[in-house]
């Protein structure tokens, strides 16, 4: 007989992590959740090692744009330096 691999959502692995982030008795209680604690404490971590790049997301995509749109005026610098000596 197998066993049915329990899956979790994004807003309950979040909600549990950020839980167990603050130190909440809810979320040590792994009965209470049927959650292994070390699936918790791995979670906890996941959260600790990817909340910086929430906050740096929007910084980079502006880099990105502002590094797209330099691009772009080089390629028009060439574009009017070739017209002129040709």
């Amino acid at each position: 007989m197998s066993t049915q691999r329990k899956r979790y959502s994004a807003e309950f692995k979040a909600r549990v992590a950020l839980d167990a982030v603050k130190g909440s008795r809810r979320s040590t209680s792994s009965p209470y959740l049927r959650v292994h604690p070390t699936q918790i404490t791995h979670w906890k971590h996941q959260l600790q090692k990817r909340c910086p790049n929430i906050f740096s997301a929007r910084r980079d995509k502006r880099q990105h744009d502002q590094e797209a749109f330099q691009a772009q005026l080089y390629q028009q610098i060439g574009q009017l330096k070739v017209e002129l000596t040709g």
